[in-house]
């Protein structure tokens, strides 16, 4: 398969370069808005169901306007994260605050919000009840380590090698902890990797939390209100590759619940029964990933020991090539039925020789002024953008359903480059 679909053609890019030059990258609002839509029907079942889109794949108030309309929260992991998320107009419990080596501010504002703080370890129990108090509700992030077989992710990396989460001893501890403290509300997280596309490591990971909560009910004498089966579900990067079957999800673990949480067991604790239990998740490169695109123009033409076609984008525009070796599909645009007949790297300008987007990738014959898309740049693409060689970050732009373009976030200047500098 030579192409990946587009929700626009050259001509209609040809327009928006007129007003907004390259590199830029562009999201596609209808199809955000259809596939939060698809989330949430897959598990209507679930009372109280929500996805806490995660703030740090695309931290845009644009769209997080627009995934708060669909009846998303958020999931924020830093200070700017959670001020960005008031300011769109999250409070309370539709923010989730998950972070690790968490600066002692950090708990502060997400406690003045009300978010429901998620703790990564168990030594920051006293550090959240001396900088802001004990919450009303709290959850633990588990890190189940070996006892979770995972052949490993290059981006999460396998459980015992991951900094996340509290061992099982850890987590029963904390548990007992923050119910001597009077918390009376308590939910359970845990996120083993990322970008999976194997359908039954999320059947298997609601598996193992219905299992830990009634275990913790059990020993611990408390009710779990929540278990939150974190991001990690991946997208089709590559044209071969198939989406995640969010339905299959859905009803496997439907099954499950139904067979582990409906009836509670004959030695539950009083008042402690194991449901009403909300599933919620925490999904961002699954929402908004596949619907974003960072559109830039050949500029030079190269040939040595290799092919090179240089482009205005950078790795400052989207780092994750370069970071993990990542693919991320090519569109020439006008030439999307042309023949493979030449092999590239295409290239950025920075003085790094990872600053590349595609290694001996097959593509048509590519000339000077022909406009390449880059797919599936609507999660974690301009948001690890950076300044390094001075350069600057591009703007974003948002197709509406109507057709028309506009810009939510303008390209970065020199003044802005030169702003923070007293000189």
């Amino acid at each position: 398969m030579n192409n990946k679909p587009l929700p626009f053609n050259k001509a209609q890019i040809a327009e928006i370069i007129k007003d907004y030059p390259t590199p830029f990258h562009v999201y596609d609002e209808k199809a955000i808005r259809e596939n939060a839509q698809k989330f949430y029907q897959a598990f209507s079942w679930t009372p109280g169901f929500k996805n806490y889109f995660a703030v740090k794949a695309l931290p845009n108030p644009y769209i997080l306007k627009i995934l708060k309309s669909e009846g998303m929260g958020v999931d924020c992991s830093a200070l700017t994260e959670l001020i960005l998320a008031e300011k769109v107009g999250f409070s309370g419990e539709d923010i989730m605050f998950t972070s690790n080596d968490t600066p002692y501010e950090e708990f502060k504002k997400a406690f003045e919000l009300g978010a429901i703080i998620n703790l990564d370890d168990i030594t920051h129990i006293p550090i959240l009840e001396k900088a802001a108090g004990i919450p009303e509700i709290i959850c633990f992030r588990y890190n189940p380590g070996p006892l979770r077989e995972h052949k490993g992710n290059i981006i999460i990396g396998s459980p015992e090698q991951s900094k996340y989460g509290m061992t099982k001893d850890q987590l029963f501890k904390a548990c007992e902890t923050m119910k001597q403290k009077g918390v009376k509300r308590f939910g359970l997280h845990t996120m083993i990797a990322s970008n999976e596309l194997n359908k039954n490591a999320f059947i298997e990971t609601a598996d193992m939390l219905f299992q830990l909560v009634k275990e913790i009910n059990e020993k611990v004498g408390i009710q779990i209100e929540f278990i939150n089966m974190g991001g990690g579900i991946g997208i089709p990067y590559k044209p071969e590759q198939d989406p995640v079957d969010l339905n299959f999800i859905s009803e496997k673990i439907k099954k499950l619940y139904d067979e582990l949480m409906s009836k509670a067991p004959a030695n539950a604790v009083a008042n402690n029964q194991l449901t009403p239990l909300k599933i919620v998740f925490e999904c961002g490169r699954m929402v908004t990933g596949p619907y974003g695109y960072l559109v830039t123009t050949a500029i030079h033409t190269k040939d040595t020991y290799k092919k090179y076609i240089g482009v205005d984008a950078c790795m400052a525009n989207l780092m994750r090539p370069a970071m993990y070796g990542a693919y991320h599909h090519e569109t020439v645009l006008g030439k999307e039925d042309s023949p493979l007949t030449e092999t590239y790297d295409v290239v950025g300008s920075i003085c790094e020789n990872n600053d590349k987007f595609a290694i001996d990738r097959k593509l048509p014959k590519i000339d000077i002024g022909d406009i390449i898309v880059i797919h599936d740049t609507g999660a974690h693409g301009h948001t690890m953008g950076f300044n390094y060689n001075g350069k600057l970050r591009s703007a974003e732009l948002l197709l509406k359903p109507d057709g028309s373009v506009e810009q939510i976030r303008r390209a970065e200047t020199p003044d802005d480059y030169f702003a923070t500098l007293n000189f």
